[in-house]
C-alpha cells in the first residue's frame, strides 16, 4: 500500500528532518510512503481573519491535488484513536484504496474544503503541536501501527 504525507511547511530543524528520514526508512519496510511538502503561505505580522482564510484557500488548492485513496486530515477537533485503534483503522482503510493520504495542515490550519474532502478527521490529542513536531509525530504513529499490524514488539 502508498502512504502519503502531504505536509504544510518544510522541515527547519535539522533533528526534526533526521527523524523524518529514519521513521519513514522503517516505515518502507511495510508501505510505500511519500512525503509532500506544500508551500506555506506568507502572511504579515498584523494579521486578521481574512488574510487567514485567503492563505488557507491557496494552500488547499495546492493540497487537493495529492488527495488520493483513503484521505485522513489531521484535525484537533477529529475523532481521537489509541494506537492500536489506529493501526486497525489503516488496515480496515488499506482493504479498499491502494492509498491512504494524511494531510497536516500549517500554523493556522487546513481550509473548510480541504477538511470537507476527507473520509476522516484525525485527532491525536486536544493539545496543539507544531506542525514541523507533529509530522514526526505522525510518521512515528504510522510506524508503530505497522509493528503493531505485524505483531513487532515495538509498540509495548
Amino acid at each position: 500500500m502508498k502512504i502519503n504525507i502531504v505536509a504544510v511547511g518544510d522541515l527547519k530543524e535539522k533533528y526534526l528532518v533526521e527523524a523524518c528520514k529514519e521513521y519513514t526508512k522503517r516505515i518502507s519496510r511495510f508501505h510505500t510512503i511519500n512525503i509532500i511538502t506544500i508551500a506555506e503561505e506568507k502572511l504579515p505580522k498584523a494579521l486578521n481573519d481574512a488574510l487567514i482564510s485567503r492563505a488557507l484557500v491557496k494552500e488547499g488548492a495546492s493540497i487537493e491535488k495529492y488527495l488520493k485513496g483513503f484521505v485522513v486530515v489531521m484535525d484537533i477537533h477529529g475523532k481521537e484513536l489509541d494506537s492500536v485503534q489506529f493501526s486497525q483503522m489503516i488496515d480496515s482503510a488499506s482493504l479498499g484504496n491502494d492509498t491512504i493520504t494524511f494531510v497536516i495542515g500549517g500554523s493556522y490550519g487546513l481550509s473548510e474544503s480541504i477538511k470537507s474532502k476527507a473520509h476522516m478527521r484525525l485527532s491525536v490529542s486536544h493539545m496543539t503541536f507544531p506542525h514541523q513536531l507533529f509530522r514526526v509525530m505522525l510518521l512515528e504513529q504510522i510506524y508503530r501501527a505497522c509493528c503493531i499490524s505485524n505483531n513487532i514488539l515495538y509498540h509495548k
